[in-house]
Parts: C-alpha cells; structure tokens; sequence
C-alpha cells in the first residue's frame, strides 16, 4: 500500500510551555526520535486556528500533530480546553474538505515529559508513513481551482 522509501512530512503545532519544553528536555536528554516532524511553536494550543491546519495539509503536510499542556495545566489556565473543544468541531470540517481526520493527532504532554514526546513522535510518523502520503488535498484544489 505504502511504497518502502516514503518519509512522511509531519507538522507539529506545539505550545510553548509544556510540550515544546518537553520536546526540548528529549533534546538535551540525547533521546533518540524520528526526524520527520518540523515543530511551530505558538503560545498555547488554545491559539491555534483549525486554518493552520487545513494550510499545513495545503502546503503538503502528510500529517498534523497538535499536543500542548494536560488539561488544567495550561499557562493561560484553559487554553487547552478550548483547544479540545475546537477539536470536536474541527473532525467536521476535516470530513467537509475531504481530509482524513486520522491524519491529525491530538496529545498531551508536559515539561517534564520527554519521554512521552519522544513516543508521540515515532507513533504519529510510523502511523503517518503506514497511511503513506496525502495527496488528497491537492486532488481536491485541482478540482476547486477556477481558470481564468
């Protein structure tokens, strides 16, 4: 199903406080991970906007991680609920626009949590590269693309 050399590109939108620190402490921890997930740091994940998303997928993402502080840790105090309750609505959009909800994952991870990032990422890239790459969305802007 999947051809042997494909090496997903996996976006990862990440909140400063907790995950992109614990992606950090994986870092200096020497943990070992695959390379194939490009990080954007933002604020909190209650910051995100579902079009950051939908444009990773655009510009050719064949994967999108979310992950931010564990809900009632967040620095801003709820960002992270919103987030999840984004989420909820968002998996509708994601079936409008013909993406494969499956393709977006959504974790929880700490400061303090390398190891856990360092997991999160080789399941997200070992999934993604099983599902093999996203072409959909280019299929769908061809078609939706008005000359003139």
């Amino acid at each position: 199903m999947s051809d042997s050399s494909f090496e997903p590109k996996i976006v990862a939108f990440v909140c400063n406080w907790c995950t992109y620190t614990g992606a950090d402490l994986a870092g200096t921890s020497r943990m070992k991970y695959q390379s194939n997930v490009r990080m954007i740091r933002l604020p909190c994940t209650g910051r995100i906007d579902p079009m950051f998303i939908i444009k990773a997928f655009e510009s050719g993402a064949d994967g999108v991680l979310v992950s931010g502080c564990h809900p009632g840790d967040c620095h801003y105090t709820a960002g992270n609920y919103h987030a999840r309750r984004r989420w909820i609505l968002f998996r509708q959009l994601l079936k409008f626009v013909g993406i494969d909800e499956s393709r977006v994952f959504f974790s929880w991870v700490s400061a303090s949590e390398g190891k856990k990032w360092v997991d999160v990422i080789n399941e997200v890239t070992d999934t993604v590269r099983s599902k093999g790459p996203f072409t959909n969305y280019q299929k769908l802007n061809k078609e939706f693309t008005i000359n003139g």
